[in-house]
């Protein structure tokens, strides 16, 4: 994960640390972590008297990006992560919950984990060599125990039938006024098609490669809950084998590093409902469809001056692959 430092002290933080820390534990500094748009993410360097133990801050954007395509809020998505950590499912563990007379907006601090988050590293070092072929499995494994929460331990999240995500996206898409023929087609292609309802589950939302914890046995934790919703548990199953999140691996599905039958059997085995290959095809086709919106979102922040870094206008540049990835699967009739 890589990280820079971040310079000028944050009074409001070291205020905040002084309170939640030890007397004995000494706060060393703050580095931004430049990984991840969807949260201004930074390392807590602390050394306890047992040894350093670093912390995670994660904060809400100025931009407003809480409530863009389903985005919860940093309080919401601490609550889950506490009910998903309680859950048994390998999370970081949620150490406290910021508030406004914290003077740091909203957002939440959480433990630090070790092991790799970059997609690229982790499918091409020789240290991760021995894990990918496991992943696939490890994910059917994880995804199961995650559908399989009680609702009832989870705080209020949204619900989201499967027509009412896709009119969110149009919604989202038709407000930028930028007319996407392969987009258009891709919207009346899923609106036709549309799987029947089923028993809603918790959503993780974002479950790919790039979202995960990795170390040399595979993977270690989950990350990034800012999209989870109560759904179709089958979500979570086509977006992890959406193109953009193999990173150039491409013959492999699951992620760049594994095969769908693996992860639907392990799946299966841990749990899960049975794997319906149209639906899970339906919504991989939906996952090239919603990334290509985010991509004109994270476009739209930097031509607007909201965000004016490099990452957003990288991401938008990405519409185009979108495209690309949403014609293949039309024309592999996946969906008839």
């Amino acid at each position: 994960m890589s990280e820079e430092p971040s310079g000028k002290a944050h009074n409001p933080l070291e205020i905040l640390l002084k309170r939640l820390l030890p007397a004995d534990a000494r706060f060393l500094g703050e580095q931004k972590i430049t990984a991840g748009a969807g949260a201004q993410t930074s390392r807590l360097q602390i050394v306890f008297q047992e040894g350093r133990r670093d912390w995670i801050l994660r904060r809400a954007f100025d931009t407003a990006d809480a409530g863009f395509g389903g985005v919860i809020s940093k309080t919401l998505e601490a609550a889950t992560l506490r009910a998903v950590y309680g859950a048994g499912i390998a999370v970081p563990q949620v150490i406290y919950v910021l508030n406004e007379n914290d003077g740091l907006g909203e957002g939440f601090i959480m433990t630090a984990l070790a092991g790799e988050t970059l997609p690229q590293k982790i499918l091409r070092d020789a240290q991760f060599a021995a894990a990918l072929p496991e992943m696939a499995s490890q994910c059917g494994g994880i995804l199961a125990a995650i559908h399989n929460i009680d609702s009832g331990s989870l705080p209020a999240l949204p619900q989201r039938s499967t027509a009412d995500y896709l009119a969110l996206y149009y919604r989202a898409y038709t407000a930028y006024n930028q007319p996407m023929p392969v987009f258009e087609l891709c919207f009346r292609q899923l609106q036709e098609t549309m799987p029947p309802a089923v028993a809603p589950a918790l959503v993780h939302g974002d479950f790919r490669n790039g979202n995960f914890i990795v170390g040399a046995e595979g993977i270690r934790a989950v990350l990034d809950w800012e999209l989870a919703h109560i759904g179709d548990p089958m979500e979570d199953l086509g977006w992890l084998c959406v193109n953009a999140w193999r990173f150039g691996r491409i013959d492999k599905p699951v992620g760049g590093f594994g095969e769908r039958e693996s992860l639907y059997s392990a799946y299966e085995t841990a749990g899960g409902t049975a794997v319906e290959v149209s639906r899970v095809a339906w919504w991989e086709l939906f996952g090239c469809l919603k990334w290509g919106v985010i991509c004109m979102y994270q476009l739209q922040l930097h031509l607007n001056g909201s965000d004016p870094s490099l990452e957003r206008v990288a991401i938008g540049r990405r519409i185009s692959e979108c495209e690309l990835d949403m014609l293949e699967l039309l024309e592999q009739g996946l969906l008839q």
